[in-house]
């Protein structure tokens, strides 16, 4: 049950949120009785705030214009900011859209009136991962209080494919090092401690145990920079020091093909493409930016763009590049314009096959 003083203030903001509020669903949703929501919104009268009661067949309350509030401090940019980030995170996939638009809405009453202005100009529409399986916010706080108070996190985790209610195994006992949100989906980077080794799980696939274990001395990613080596892991790439092959995820968590890092991946560093060239493509950038990722593109007028892309392989290079339907000019190096004209021969002897 919350506190008297929690509870007001989730009151408050509910009041703050829409015009009329039936008794019964403002209790619903405090999840308390009516007779608390009276009592409740008689302790807001005291404090000042001009709450009406409202006639009708069930009968509720409404919070009146002009309600006095200390303003925020908050300069421009800080204002920006923090209208930027509750309205873009419908995108987060961590189950907070509602949250997120009713802090808006009562941040914005506590914003002075020249704040407010520039808050209420600001339209970002943030488009929800989609097929991406939301965070359950509750799951989010558990896993990053464990890792701000640096403890041992026992957890189960469900493997790619499997069913809802398959049986767990085992509870997994990691370190929790960062939580990360990437492409609509959150990660857990840890180091599993029965694996002895680093792994990256899907938060939307694990539940956390409690109680948790000790306390530990936070380790050091590989190669000592996180973004580098999340980079590194989502590419998939070789354990330093592996011969040949195409790197990726390697131990018993695999990855889930869906173009992002396994649910569970093993360490490494390093998260520079093994193979990156420069072209020119005859297409405008604004048709060729958004589907090159991590690419770098450049604008050269006259509907044409320069692009610094990497891959895995020359070739692998060559059939990205050639998804615009557009003409290419290879600027290097001479292993890309190799790459293009194997890719050639081989879609010409293809397109003889079909022929036939």
């Amino acid at each position: 049950m919350p506190t008297t003083s929690s509870r007001l203030l989730s009151l408050l903001s509910l009041l703050q949120t829409r015009r009329d509020w039936p008794a019964s669903t403002l209790a619903d949703r405090l999840d308390v009785t009516d007779r608390t929501v009276r009592r409740d919104v008689d302790r807001l009268r005291e404090l000042g705030y001009p709450i009406t009661s409202t006639r009708g067949r069930e009968g509720g309350y409404r919070l009146d214009a002009g309600a006095s509030l200390p303003p925020l401090l908050f300069d421009d940019e800080q204002a920006v900011a923090l209208a930027v980030a509750l309205q873009t995170a419908a995108a987060s996939g961590a189950g907070v859209e509602e949250a997120a638009a009713r802090a808006l809405r009562t941040v914005r009453q506590l914003l002075p009136v020249r704040l407010r202005h520039r808050v209420d100009a600001l339209h970002v529409h943030a488009t929800p991962a989609g097929h991406r399986d939301p965070v359950d916010p509750a799951v989010l706080s558990a896993v990053s209080a464990a890792i701000g108070a640096r403890e041992v996190l026992r957890l189960d985790h469900r493997s790619p494919g499997a069913p809802d209610d398959a049986e767990p195994g085992p509870p997994r006992r990691v370190e929790p090092h960062h939580l990360v949100a990437r492409a609509g989906r959150w990660y857990l980077v840890a180091w599993d401690l029965d694996r002895d080794d680093w792994r990256t799980f899907r938060v939307d696939r694990l539940s956390p145990r409690s109680p948790g274990g000790a306390r530990f001395t936070p380790r050091e990613v590989p190669g000592g920079d996180l973004d580098r080596y999340l980079t590194g892991r989502f590419r998939g790439l070789p354990e330093p020091g592996a011969a040949g092959g195409r790197g990726g995820v390697t131990g018993d968590d695999r990855g889930t093909g869906d173009g992002a890092a396994a649910d569970a991946t093993t360490g490494g560093a390093g998260a520079d493409w093994p193979c990156q060239g420069e072209v020119v493509v005859h297409a405008p950038a604004a048709e060729v930016a958004p589907y090159l990722a991590d690419g770098v593109v450049q604008d050269l007028g006259t509907g044409r763009c320069r692009v610094v892309l990497g891959a895995w392989s020359w070739v692998g290079l060559a059939a990205s590049l050639a998804r615009f339907d557009a003409d290419v000019d290879v600027v290097g190096p001479p292993a890309l314009a190799e790459a293009f004209g194997r890719l050639a021969e081989r879609f010409a002897r293809t397109a003889a096959g079909a022929a036939r």
